[in-house]
């Protein structure tokens, strides 16, 4: 009795979840413990709600929710994600924001053994704490090392893991000895529902601007191919009036036909101060000045020559 109450009420909270909320992260929680999942709540309270429950029982209630009157309503979208140990967090607030919130909860965790790799993991060179004698022991790990001090240091930075690689006995002992965490774990968001669509969590990345520039990269395209094919689209138009009309001002101008946009632009032709650059006026006083001062270096000098002569007895007068 007590268990079917909890169902219901569990059932209940989640159908209110749906008529309240247009969008939900689908999230997997591998390796997230209580701890985490409660720090989890507690950042996102005021945001978005976390609900967690077996995939049977989160797919019956969605089933239940779409036979009571509700065939057709888009939640029935999440039903074949809901896979694995995941869980369900709903959300009204910006989906960008909500997500950032999601991916910063992680938590650094040891390497278990038959644990697999999330990451490449490296161990950097330096001293390890280890006496001399599990040299052999480090040696079984193809990883050079020498003896320093007393104890064993590394020489060189080695790659324990590889991403997808199985965490063996020796690597995870290597790495606690070491005090070395070296995955992080957290919820995973695998799907993102909103307003009845499904897609991939890497499209909260794509901004307008990121859209725009796609959309006019294609009607660039659409209209290149237009021109070339010679079939008029609605993004061809603008440049095959563009074309036309510069075809009609050329005509214009080499015979007596006229109208007035090409009598305008004959006008204009017809200026010569339309073709004529400004003249740099800061330009222009530097480099009139500076053969005024030649000139006058080369009269100083001329005045110095003749001053010279008074050395034979002195200036014109003389003579």
């Amino acid at each position: 009795m007590v268990v079917s109450d909890k169902k219901r009420e569990y059932a209940s909270k989640v159908v209110s979840y749906i008529n309240t909320y247009r969008s939900a992260f689908i999230v997997g929680c591998d390796n997230v413990g209580s701890k985490q999942m409660q720090q989890i709540r507690v950042s996102l309270r005021g945001t978005a709600v976390v609900v967690m429950g077996k995939n049977t029982t989160i797919r019956k209630v969605v089933k239940d929710f779409l036979k009571k009157g509700n065939e057709g309503h888009s939640i029935e979208a999440i039903l074949e994600h809901v896979v694995g140990n995941v869980g369900l967090i709903f959300t009204n607030a910006d989906l960008s924001k909500v997500r950032d919130i999601i991916s910063s909860n992680k938590v650094p965790a040891p390497a278990r053994v038959g644990a697999l790799a999330p990451v490449d993991v490296f161990v950097e060179p330096g001293p390890t704490g280890c006496d001399p004698g599990q040299t052999a022991w480090f040696q079984a790990l193809n990883i050079p090392t020498k003896i320093n001090k007393g104890q064993i240091e590394m020489i060189s930075r080695v790659q324990l893991l590889k991403i997808g690689d199985k965490v063996g006995e020796s690597q995870a002992a290597l790495l606690q000895k070491l005090n070395i965490k070296p995955f992080s774990y957290g919820m995973g968001i695998q799907k993102v529902y909103d307003n009845g669509s499904i897609y991939d969590v890497a499209v909260l990345d794509v901004k307008p601007e990121d859209l725009m520039s796609k959309f006019m990269s294609g009607v660039s395209t659409v209209a290149a191919a237009s021109l070339a094919l010679g079939i008029p689209t609605k993004a061809s138009v603008v440049h095959s009036i563009n074309d036309a009309y510069k075809a009609l001002l050329a005509i214009g101008l080499g015979t007596d036909y006229k109208f007035a946009a090409v009598t305008a632009f004959e006008n204009f032709l017809s200026n010569a101060s339309n073709f004529v650059a400004a003249a740099p006026t800061g330009g222009a006083s530097s480099g009139g000045a500076a053969p005024k001062k030649e000139e006058k270096k080369e009269e100083e000098e001329e005045e110095e020559v003749g001053g010279a002569g008074g050395l034979f007895g002195g200036g014109d007068d003389d003579w």
